[in-house]
């Protein structure tokens, strides 16, 4: 006998639950009976899967039942998760990308899903309209899939996301509103530069901000929009009603046979589980563990899909950092006629939940001035006298391109204008108002280029600068704990390590070009300075007082193991060495440590000249010589104080003191010895007048409050830009050393996302703009490292995998190339091994 049955939804689940064998999933039966009854009521009826009750044996009547959802009079599908999933990651994918049309809510904890679940959603993208993964493990943000009809995603609490690459967010046209709260992003320049390609986002959070007024509810004048759940506390009753437990005999009649299941899933399948031609851990980065520092009672109940509308216009909003209340007050100076404002009460707001770009100085209005569409941000509206604000404390504190250039330009006009000299316009603005102090120079071209170059590249390009060589029987890999650039030759470098060798490099091809073993001599190198007239030649001095001349044109770049030929001088030692300079005529050095003395070397007779007791009231970490006259040094010492000397005059009293705030770290003139730049503790860099120590420019670096925030600073593109990085931290700043603006910050972060790095020290590249090297640090042991190159144009990092143990914590050294005019996300890491080094405190 043939039975036949109408075609419903819930028939079809029904009928494919007992062709398996299994009886009906409860709370599945639930949720086409909410349905239902929406329907019967003229609702808008959405069909809530809740995850939490579905297991694996659930899986193949469920397919059946969402193939006909697109043909269904179900108006929409909502997948969401409360606290754990039964059923495997590939069965989850699966089900979210069967849904071809109607998908509208997607609200997962993918803790238990694992990497390649968040790598297929990112890559492949999903066709919802809502998208909630909070508590995420991406590392790198690289969502390029398709997500054409998203316009609400909520990645609050992924506590290991830290940055976005350059593609992403590439294909949500109607992407509104994305929420970010206690994420780790902190980086201003990519993070606008990234949704800056949402150009319908109106509404942003990296944090929470709540009306104290009305905490147990709702700002005033937010609301969600109408969903069945919230993303908490709302659930769904795990009941079934008492005519929903029929037998299945019920649904079968003599009338007819129907078969619903004609439609083979094999090509489905093979399509789900293939993997994307650029899925691949390169492009997505890592993946970490839950992070168990918050429950699930800590995450936002604003329901989905919108948290707030438009808090109340007519409230005045001031800016206001993480975790502290911000009390709005009446603008007295503006008139509320001139500004059609009514008057409003003052407005209590308290931030929770940051992520650490919330910290950030200007963090409200740098991201008001960036992305123009925006509305709303951290729950608080933006209005126009907040926008105008916003520009102006923008183009005061940021440069948006490199030499105060207002407007991107074109590579090909510039070229264009330097062939025919047609710049008439540029040529007079030159002259009315120069750039610096070069004015109308023949740099001026070059900066034009930089700032084209630079203009559309927010990241800059990292790669492994992978330093290798036959130096013994066996390829071995340096840990660097210093360096320099070649005075005079582009591609080459030199850097001492830990072991208390010196290793000259081709950072161009990354060969050795020279090696100088430690020989039982060295420890640790902390001072290296080349020569000048004598460029094959530098002065090496380690942290056990040992002073040597190196000529590497005499030492080999591969060996058997034999260096009985080592040309080398031996210079007194001085105790507990952290830094060495040789002056302009390479006739004098000097060399300072942890002591309050500053030793004078004659380098051609190797003798120690003079030994200048007590210059400084506690110990001198780096003494610098002018980079012009050779007898103007400079010291900088804990005791907060920076002081010229002359060897013209007995050192016994200096030129003059000048001072910073806190302990000097490091001194360096300026390539033209016209100022002198200073880095104390904890991020103050302040640049002061050569001629007579007046305080020219203060950078105004936002202080994290440790004393051991150890920092230091250069002079790049000639004295035209400042790089400062400091020893807590794994940022590299970039301001204009003439106002102190902030052009663009590096951020670069460990492999894993618990390792953490550090800048331990920093040089930039003298030979191209918007270059450099830094040396950075793991602040986990048993960390890896690496050597990399990054461009902003371009960085290089040196990653040596050293303990440095700095009051009992330990600290693994790495060395990294920037490049800031190239873009990309290149980014490798190489193995090294462990060993305990100096405090970052010394040295330069």
């Amino acid at each position: 006998m043939k039975l036949y049955f109408k075609k419903t939804l819930k028939n079809v689940y029904i009928v494919s639950c007992h062709q398996q064998g299994i009886p009906p999933n409860k709370s599945i039966l639930l949720a086409l009976f909410k349905a239902k009854v929406k329907k019967s009521h003229h609702e808008v009826c959405n069909l809530v899967i809740c995850m939490d009750d579905v297991k694996d044996v659930d899986f193949n009547p469920l397919v059946r039942l969402l193939m006909e959802i697109d043909e269904s009079e179900i108006n929409g599908v909502d997948i969401i998760q409360r606290s754990s999933c039964f059923m495997s990651a590939e069965n989850v994918l699966f089900l979210l990308h069967i849904i071809r049309k109607k998908l509208r809510v997607v609200d997962l904890l993918d803790m238990s899903f694992g990497k390649k679940f968040l790598l297929d959603i990112s890559q492949r993208g999903l066709t919802c309209q809502v998208l909630n993964l909070r508590s995420s493990h991406f590392r790198k943000l690289n969502m390029i899939g398709n997500f054409m009809q998203m316009h609400t995603l909520n990645l609050d609490f992924s506590t290991s996301l830290s940055s976005f690459q350059e593609s992403c967010f590439t294909c949500m046209p109607k992407l509104r509103c994305l929420s970010l709260c206690e994420t780790r992003v902190s980086n201003l320049w990519t993070t606008s530069a990234a949704l800056n390609k949402l150009t319908s986002l109106i509404e942003l959070r990296f944090q929470n901000s709540l009306c104290v007024d009305d905490i147990a509810g709702s700002c005033q004048g937010s609301s969600g929009g109408d969903v069945e759940y919230s993303v908490v506390s709302g659930h769904l009753e795990n009941v079934l009603p008492a005519h929903d437990g029929e037998s299945y005999d019920h649904y079968f009649s003599a009338d007819g046979d129907m078969d619903l299941f004609p439609v083979d899933l094999s090509d489905f399948q093979r399509e789900l589980h293939s993997t994307p031609e650029n899925l691949s851990d390169e492009s997505e980065g890592e993946f970490s563990g839950w992070d168990e520092h918050f429950s699930l009672s800590d995450l936002f109940t604003d329901p989905l899909p919108v948290w707030n509308e438009m808090i109340d216009s007519e409230s005045q909003s001031t800016s206001f950092g993480p975790y502290e209340m911000q009390i709005e007050e009446d603008a007295s100076a503006v008139s509320s006629s001139s500004r059609n404002i009514s008057y409003t009460p003052p407005t209590k707001y308290i931030s929770s939940h940051p992520s650490p770009i919330c910290f950030e100085k200007h963090y409200r209005e740098y991201m008001i001035a960036a992305l123009p569409n925006l509305k709303v941000l951290d729950n608080l509206p933006i209005r126009k006298i907040d926008r105008d604000t916003a520009n102006i404390i923008f183009s005061e504190n940021f440069e948006y391109l490199p030499y105060k250039r207002k407007n991107e330009e074109s590579l090909v006009s510039i070229l264009q204008n330097r062939e025919m000299a047609a710049s008439s316009s540029f040529s007079h603005r030159c002259k009315r108002r120069p750039f610096y102090a070069s004015g109308n120079s023949q740099y001026m071209y070059s900066r034009s280029l930089c700032a084209a170059k630079l203009g559309s590249s927010a990241w800059p390009f990292l790669r492994p600068l992978s330093i290798s060589g036959k130096v013994s029987a066996d390829d071995r890999t340096f840990r660097p704990r210093q360096f320099e650039y070649h005075p005079s030759n582009s591609s080459l470098m030199v850097f001492g390590t830990l072991d208390g060798e010196v290793v000259a490099v081709n950072h161009e091809s990354e060969k050795i070009v020279s090696y100088i073993p430690s020989l039982g001599a060295m420890n640790s190198v902390l001072g290296l300075s080349w020569l000048k007239k004598y460029p094959s030649k530098l002065i090496a001095g380690s942290d056990n007082g040992s002073l040597k001349l190196y000529d590497i044109r005499h030492t080999p770049s591969t060996t058997t193991g034999i260096y009985h030929n080592v040309s080398s001088v031996s210079y007194v030692e001085f105790d507990q060495l952290t830094s060495v300079h040789v002056n302009s005529t390479d006739e004098l050095f000097l060399a300072s440590g942890y002591s309050k003395d500053v030793a004078l070397y004659d380098i051609s007779s190797g003798k120690r000249i003079q030994v200048f007791s007590d210059m400084h009231r506690q110990h001198i970490n780096v003494v610098k010589f002018a980079n012009h006259s050779p007898s103007l040094f400079a010291t900088s010492s804990f005791d907060q104080d920076i002081k010229m000397w002359d060897l013209r005059q007995k050192p016994v009293q200096p030129c003059y003191t000048t001072s910073s705030c806190r302990g000097n770290v490091m001194v360096c003139f300026s390539p033209d010895d016209h100022y002198l730049l200073a880095s104390a503790i904890d991020n103050e860099v302040k640049q002061f007048l050569a001629v007579d120590g007046r305080l020219h420019l203060d950078f105004g670096i936002a202080s994290t409050g440790s004393t051991q925030n150890y920092t230091r600073s250069y002079y790049m593109n000639g004295r035209d830009y400042v790089i400062s990085g400091s020893c807590d931290e794994n940022v590299v700043r970039i301001c204009c050393a003439q106002t102190g603006r902030r052009l663009r910050d590096i951020t670069f972060n460990g492999k894993g996302s618990r390792t953490s790095m550090f800048v331990q020290s920093l040089r930039s590249d003298p030979y191209r703009d918007f270059n450099m090297s830094i040396l950075a640090a793991y602040s986990r042991p048993g960390s890896n490292s690496e050597i990399l190159k990054v461009l902003i144009l371009s960085v290089t990092f040196i990653h040596a995998s050293a303990v440095v143990y700095i009051f009992n914590i330990s600290i693994y050294l790495i060395l990294l190339q920037v490049n800031l005019l190239a873009s990309s996300d290149y980014d490798k890491e190489y193995l090294c091994k462990e060993k305990r080094v100096q405090s970052c405190s010394m040295g330069g």
